[in-house]
């Protein structure tokens, strides 16, 4: 999950590990706070990226992310994965 809270703008990804990261939700001030809000709900990770919810809000719902933007979202999935205890498949904590 992405927010930017300074313009109210909210994009969701979903990984599976195996395919490209998709857009699931987006939207801007009640929405992008409604999705917000359920992330927190549900304890989704959220980080905050003015540049990346702005080109990630232009995809569409169910679009995988491009190829440019992988090293950003790898970072943002990182940071889930982190927060969460998790490990990528075929990596082990040490």
């Amino acid at each position: 999950m992405n927010e930017q809270a300074e313009s109210s703008l909210a994009v969701a990804l979903k990984y599976d590990g195996e395919n490209a990261p998709k857009v699931t939700a987006k939207g801007s001030q009640e929405l992008a706070e409604q999705i917000i809000a359920l992330a927190k709900k549900h304890n989704v990770p959220l980080t905050e990226n003015k540049e990346l919810v702005t080109l990630l809000s232009t995809l569409e719902l169910g679009e995988e992310i491009p190829e440019i933007l992988y090293l950003a979202v790898a970072e943002v999935i990182a940071f889930a994965y982190m927060m969460k205890g998790k490990v990528p498949k075929g990596f082990e904590a040490n």
